[in-house]
């Protein structure tokens, strides 16, 4: 089951994947951080400067359902 949270006032939108597992290491990929369990498993993301991100995201994959 999957959550959201979102922090205005840093403009992060963190997804919870899963509630199991201990945070070892994060990696950042431009906007986007992925917490990772010892296993290697995603527990939460962070999508930095989410006012400007998520509707990028949602128009890209509103394109791809065009598409298909």
């Amino acid at each position: 089951m999957y959550r959201l949270k979102y922090d205005p006032e840093s403009d992060v939108l963190m997804i919870v994947v899963s509630d199991s597992g201990n945070l070892s290491h994060a990696e950042e990929m431009g906007d986007i951080v992925i917490h990772l369990s010892k296993k290697g498993e995603p527990l939460f993301l962070e999508v930095l400067n989410a006012s400007r991100n998520v509707p990028l995201m949602v128009q890209a994959l509103a394109k791809k359902e065009v598409a298909a």
